[in-house]
């Protein structure tokens, strides 16, 4: 993985989780059901997210990327609970401004943060860079691995592949809307074989045995022992998602919730992000 070059902090974590990704920040009822027909599981998850000292709510490229650890490793240290909730891309910046109750910690890409910002949706001073999310290849577990180290390699690699499988970005997905226009759109890439999965994500897909190859964030890569991470894509396409953090307006616990984004932003917290597939800024 390569270093980037920013400053940075850290924070804590622990953990209920209790949303899945692509769902709102609140459980909401199944569908056919009405109000109040949540499941037993779901409601013992939203009491522990209202009860908890800590509430974060993130989109999963931050979520699979060692915040789980860092949370459980901050509940330890300071006796602090922190609950967090996943929450699609297409849906998080509604869900910060809406959701009950509120979270504490948010994460969001820079250009939706700077926005929320700007609109007096963060506490002043307390947006901070959190790292960068690259896209990388996979390829199923025990296959080989390809040169991807140019433009030219992966175009080649890619259209050696049956099938590339990949994100729909029509679901609001923004690691979809990268891949497809930092990757499959350019004209080096004209012949490539790529398909959407039509459940969950790329990698997903191809831990499932879809396809023969899948671009993803490295992050939603590493979970899955059926498939391996070949390498980042080249830098020279930018195919990545720069994160940031910062404490809502909507928050509850402020003090607390600064707090663990220092933790979070911490040197020593560099290791546990980076070994799930977040390169924090320097």
């Amino acid at each position: 993985m390569r270093r980037i070059h920013v400053s940075a902090l850290a924070v804590t974590l622990l953990i209920p989780l209790l949303i899945a990704a692509q769902e709102p920040a609140v459980p909401a009822p199944a569908r056919g059901q009405g109000k109040g027909a949540q499941s037993p599981q779901a409601q013992e998850a939203a009491a522990r997210y209202a009860a908890a000292d800590i509430r974060v709510m993130v989109p999963g490229v931050v979520y699979n990327a060692g915040l789980l650890d860092l949370a459980a490793a901050y509940t330890k240290e300071t006796g602090k609970k922190v609950a967090v909730t996943l929450v699609g891309m297409g849906g998080i910046v509604n869900a910060v401004k809406t959701a009950n109750p509120p979270a504490d910690v948010i994460t969001l890409p820079f250009e939706l943060m700077s926005t929320l910002s700007l609109d007096g949706g963060v506490v002043p001073g307390s947006f901070a860079p959190l790292g960068r999310s690259e896209m990388g290849l996979a390829v199923r577990a025990g296959a080989s691995h390809p040169d991807i180290s140019t433009v030219d390699k992966l175009a080649a690699a890619l259209r050696s592949a049956k099938t590339v499988m990949r994100s729909n970005p029509a679901g609001g997905s923004m690691v979809a809307r990268v891949i497809e226009d930092k990757v499959i759109k350019r004209p080096e890439f004209t012949g490539v074989n790529s398909s959407v999965s039509t459940q969950g994500e790329g990698g997903q897909a191809l831990a499932r045995g879809e396809g023969d190859m899948a671009i993803q964030a490295i992050c939603e890569i590493l979970p899955y022992k059926q498939i391996e991470l070949v390498a980042p894509l080249p830098r020279e396409l930018g195919a990545w998602i720069d994160m940031s953090t910062a404490v809502s307006a909507r928050a509850m616990h402020r003090d607390d919730a600064r707090a663990f984004i220092k933790y979070l932003l911490r040197p020593e917290s560099n290791a546990a992000w980076k070994a799930k597939g977040l390169e924090r800024f320097n």
